[in-house]
């Protein structure tokens, strides 16, 4: 009976760690609606399951408490602070491949090797097609003169996409002339910081103001909403302008990833974003999602590419991480 027992005991302690060993538990920031067709397409091709959970406040807080105890092997954030913010509390492993080495370019992975972006973001400044045209703005210090006021739209300054825009030009201009536009920027708005990105297209495309911050796949969202025509309509009201081409390029943002310390499956996980960098995956991301592949052997997809080629900002996204609780202090100080 106790040999019968045990026998039974290691069956199932097996087929547990057979299916552990077959999935890969992943927490992330990221909206379902721009993972999910990443993940199926994986599963499709290699039948490996995925256990997501989608938490867009308090991942680190969690992971930190769970320790060696998590069911995750990844996490996948929105932005390159929050990646940071992990990497800087001793959660991230080592990601120690040489494929994710040749796929993505340094500036867009950690210095220190635990993590890697996924894909690139350009928060450009949307425009009305109707009263402003693309071409009557190239740079976003110009949102804070005289000539845009009462006319801009933004969402909360301390949203992390609009930090980041901020810790740029920390980089770039020195944090009193970071605090000095964001001053003027501030004073140049139409209505209180509110919304998300598709907010301020409604803004713009209502009249309420003229022009705003958006990242770009926000406008391929909506330009093909197939569930909210209104979202059509208020893509094409706007147009995408780039900025800053004549000197340091236009700003951008990434998705990130890493491996958690405490995951059971590295090797599995470091396969999956080695697939994830690939130009198989990175196709996926500027179809689906409208988002720039940060590998650069990949093609971008019809509609992303009919916005236009336009020279990116090449400032390490580390040094973006670093100088974002510079520019959330300028955020408090001013109220953005």
């Amino acid at each position: 009976m106790l040999r019968i027992f045990v026998s039974f005991f290691l069956v199932v302690i097996m087929s547990k760690s057979i299916v552990f060993a077959d999935s890969i538990g992943i927490y992330t920031h990221r909206q379902p609606f721009l993972l999910e067709p990443i993940l199926q397409a994986y599963t499709e091709k290699t039948g490996i399951e995925f256990e997501t959970v989608y938490a867009p406040q308090g991942l680190a807080t969690r992971i930190e408490t769970e320790g060696n105890n998590t069911k995750a092997d990844l996490v996948l954030t929105v932005d390159v602070s929050r990646i940071k913010e992990l990497a800087d509390t001793n959660l991230l492993a080592p990601l120690q491949s040489n494929i994710i080495n040749q796929n993505v370019p340094s500036h867009l992975r950690d210095g220190d090797d635990t993590w890697t972006a996924l894909s690139l973001r350009a928060r450009i400044i949307a425009v009305s097609k109707e009263r402003v045209g693309q071409e009557a703005i190239s740079s976003i210090e110009e949102l804070a003169t005289p000539k845009w006021k009462g006319r801009v739209c933004s969402r909360r300054g301390s949203h992390v996409y609009n930090r980041a825009v901020l810790a740029s030009l920390i980089a770039h201009n020195g944090f009193e002339e970071a605090k000095k536009w964001a001053l003027g920027f501030v004073d140049n708005l139409a209505r209180r910081p509110q919304g998300n990105d598709r907010a301020q297209a409604k803004a713009i495309f209502t009249g309420e103001c003229d022009v705003a911050l958006m990242n770009t796949y926000y406008f391929g969202k909506m330009k093909h909403s197939k569930d909210h025509p209104e979202q059509r309509e208020w893509a094409n009201a706007m147009e995408i302008a780039f900025i800053n081409q004549n000197g340091r390029g236009q700003h951008m943002n990434i998705s990130a990833a890493g491996i958690l310390k405490g995951s059971k499956n590295k090797q599995r996980a470091r396969e999956f974003l080695e697939w994830l960098t690939s130009k198989e995956a990175q196709t996926i991301y500027t179809e689906v999602n409208f988002e720039y592949p940060v590998n650069p052997n990949a093609s971008y997809s019809e509609e992303v590419a009919s916005w236009g080629m336009f020279k990116m900002d090449a400032l390490p996204m580390n040094t973006i991480a670093e100088l974002s609780p510079d520019a959330q202090k300028i955020i408090n100080e001013i109220g953005w």
